[in-house]
């Protein structure tokens, strides 16, 4: 039986000091349930290099854009990094296309801070876009693990 491929949306791939914990730890950590599909490979820093040096910031911006709405394409669920004083809004973006095409969503928030409304841990419409096909949003990712061991059954 083969894994369900999981488009894993953060802003980690931004900041040097996430890049290792999403590589060494997200990434193998779901792999033993799902097929991870990590947007930070889609591009390389070459080509962001060589497109930025000619003057094409625009043209590969909306061309990674177009590759991350593929890959969400191409996938049965997402899982979402939601930390932060406020959830990164590009992988907002991501989590609520893919809740629009029917995916499951999952999200991780280890962040101790209330970001939402009463009875959410962030914003209410990222909670509900969780919730409308039956994902959750989970404190740590022991706890996203056991989750999704439970809905995938490995």
């Amino acid at each position: 039986m083969s894994r369900p491929r999981c488009y894993v949306a953060s802003p980690l791939g931004f900041s040097e000091t996430t890049r290792p914990w999403y590589r060494d730890v997200l990434l193998p950590t779901l792999a033993e349930v799902v097929e991870p599909v990590d947007p930070w490979a889609l591009t390389s820093d070459e080509e962001i290099a060589e497109e930025y040096g000619a003057g094409r910031q625009r043209e590969i911006a909306l061309e990674i854009g177009r590759r991350n709405i593929e890959a969400i394409r191409s996938c049965d669920l997402l899982v979402a990094q939601l930390d932060g004083q406020e959830a990164d809004s590009g992988t907002v973006a991501e989590l609520g296309f893919a809740a629009g095409l029917d995916l499951r969503c999952y999200g991780i928030r280890s962040d101790l801070r209330q970001a939402g409304e009463p009875g959410v841990a962030l914003n209410l419409q990222v909670a509900a876009f969780v919730a409308l096909h039956g994902g959750t949003i989970e404190p740590t990712l022991d706890a996203l693990m056991t989750r999704l061991h439970a809905d995938f059954g490995r």
